[in-house]
Formats: C-alpha cells, sequence, structure tokens
C-alpha cells in the first residue's frame, strides 16, 4: 500500500492510503484526521504540552481516539493510557477524555475535555493547517 501525505510539512503523519473505496459512516478519511488532529495539536499546544511530555489519553470512542493520540504525536508528545485499574497515567501532566469519562479520572492531571463546549468553541476557531516549524519550535 502507498502512503498519503496531505500536506507538505515534516510533522504530518503518514497515513496508508485507503483502497479508493468510499469512506463509510464512522470512518475518517486520511485528510480529515490530518486536519482534525492539527487542530487538537494547537490545543494542547496553548495549553503548555510540549514535546516529549506524556500525555494521558482516556478517549473511548474510537474516532476521538484515534485524532487524540495522532495529534499528541504531531507535537512530539508521548500517549499513554490511564494503568490498568488506575484513573491517572505516570507522570503525565495532560490528559485528553471526554465528559462521560471526566468523573472517573484523577484531579492531578491537566484535563483536556473534548466534549466540554469550551474546548469545541476553541477548536472550531483553529486553524487546521499543518504545524508550523516556528509552532513546534515554540514548544521544543
Amino acid at each position: 500500500m502507498s502512503t498519503l501525505v496531505t500536506a507538505p510539512a515534516d510533522n504530518v503523519i503518514p497515513m496508508r492510503s485507503r483502497s479508493g473505496a468510499p469512506i463509510a459512516a464512522g470512518h475518517l478519511a486520511d485528510a480529515d484526521l490530518d486536519r482534525w488532529a492539527n487542530r487538537l495539536a494547537r490545543l494542547l499546544l496553548t495549553r503548555g504540552a510540549s514535546a516529549g511530555e506524556r500525555i494521558a489519553l482516556a478517549v473511548a470512542p474510537r474516532i476521538e481516539s484515534v485524532v487524540a493520540e495522532a495529534a499528541v504525536r504531531k507535537i512530539g508528545a508521548i500517549p499513554v493510557s490511564p494503568t490498568e485499574g488506575a484513573s491517572t497515567a505516570p507522570d503525565a501532566g495532560f490528559g485528553i477524555t471526554t465528559r462521560a469519562g471526566r468523573a472517573d479520572l484523577a484531579d492531578g492531571i491537566d484535563w483536556l475535555v473534548l466534549d466540554d463546549r469550551s474546548t469545541l468553541q476553541r477548536y472550531l476557531v483553529s486553524s487546521d493547517a499543518p504545524l508550523g516549524a516556528t509552532e513546534l519550535r515554540a514548544v521544543s
């Protein structure tokens, strides 16, 4: 299979291209994944997340989980899962979750709640363009 690079930037994640079949409901096209992850990566950067940092992913819906992991990787951070039987990820300063899962998670992590109204507002007005070297350098 060939790879699809959706923008000419160093931080674009090469994704496996689909076979050319129409995208089914509940699936995310490679270009959409890239754009959505760019927006979420910008939110993480504005909250102070940086390259090399561990970011907990406690996101149940599959599409949101894939986008969250791609966003974390775009900024050079390390996605981690909350540990089995515990509500926090070791050494994670930031985390991504949804309202449904937030109540079960520790308060010691700065949680970005994806379906929170203020998060959605910031997400919708942020750029979906590839992250620039200037943005990434500012956090490395």
